[in-house]
């Protein structure tokens, strides 16, 4: 697979660039032109969960740094987000529907991640940060191979 085009971007992990974010990935999959409406709406939330993640859990103070990077391969997007904060302990646990070490969230972003995305892995080192990559396809006007074409 070659890629098309990609675009990486480095910010300060503060709530006001959560919609940054997701605007931004959302202008950049446009790009791949059978994404249907809801399916940007889908990246848009994924990305803002992600986001989210990082200002609220990441940093003990506001501001470290986040990279965004999106890129475009035929037609699937493939977009990494990462943080160089404190790390995840235990990824599989933080993935569980309802965990939260916030008793004020409700701990559903990763679960509605993988829900909207095609694929989402999730990688963390204690101290050193998490990546999470997230691959999606277009969906909405897929063919099924067996139909004939009208």
């Amino acid at each position: 697979m070659s890629i098309k085009n990609y675009v990486t971007l480095e910010f300060p992990a503060v709530p006001e660039n959560v919609e940054f974010a997701r605007t931004a990935v959302a202008c950049f999959a446009s790009q791949i032109n059978s994404f249907t409406l809801e399916e940007i709406d889908d990246i848009k939330l994924v990305v803002s969960e992600a986001i989210s993640n990082t200002v609220l859990h990441s940093y003990g103070v506001s501001g470290g740094i986040v990279r965004l990077s999106a890129v475009r391969n035929d037609d699937t997007l493939c977009v990494t987000i990462e943080d160089f904060g404190k790390g995840i302990a235990d990824v599989e646990q933080a993935k569980e529907p309802a965990f939260t070490t916030d008793p004020d969230r409700m701990g559903m972003g990763f679960t509605i991640m993988e829900a909207l995305s095609d694929e989402l892995r999730v990688s963390s080192v204690p101290g050193e940060g998490v990546k999470v990559e997230i691959r999606k396809s277009p969906h909405g006007t897929a063919k099924d191979s067996d139909e004939p074409e009208v």
